[in-house]
């Protein structure tokens, strides 16, 4: 399985518009190859660089099998898309962009797509980024990593 943006190749720096410094966007993603028996996809967003150790920008989730891009910005309208988003550490549900502190140096960005076996996960009001992933591992049939950087 792979995973890819027309906005960033893998490790260059994503574009400003899709950090807190720009318009705090979602990007495109699109990906191919998904394993057999995929039903639902999970899409997440890390820094493994923040000073106070991995910091979660984004988790969507039960996405549609079928579905094989997330055009721009989606993360604003994940209703309508048909998709769900858990709290990140910014403490508010959807994407939040890169934001490093400043002069902190280069932060990656890690964008992984997991293919999960089941079409929804079991997951209460409001989980957060951590519990989503938590969840989903327990369904993974494959996992796909696209890495972006971005400094302040």
């Amino acid at each position: 399985m792979q995973l890819s943006s027309s906005s960033f190749a893998n490790s260059t720096t994503i574009p400003r518009r899709f950090t807190c410094d720009g318009e705090d966007r979602s990007p495109p993603l699109g990906w191919t190859g998904a394993p057999a028996g995929t039903r639902s996809f999970v899409l997440l967003c890390d820094d493994p660089d923040a000073p106070a150790g991995i910091w979660h920008h984004w988790a969507a989730y039960d996405i549609a099998a079928d579905c094989v891009e997330l055009a721009e910005g989606a993360a604003q309208h994940a209703g309508k898309q048909g998709f769900k988003q858990a709290t990140n550490d910014f403490r508010r549900p959807g994407y939040g962009g890169p934001c490093p502190p400043h002069r902190h140096g280069r932060h990656r960005y890690h964008f992984r797509l997991l293919a999960l076996s089941i079409d929804h996960l079991p997951l209460g009001n409001d989980p957060s980024c951590q519990a989503v992933e938590r969840e989903a591992r327990m369904h993974l049939l494959a996992e796909a990593v696209l890495v972006g950087v971005y400094e302040r």
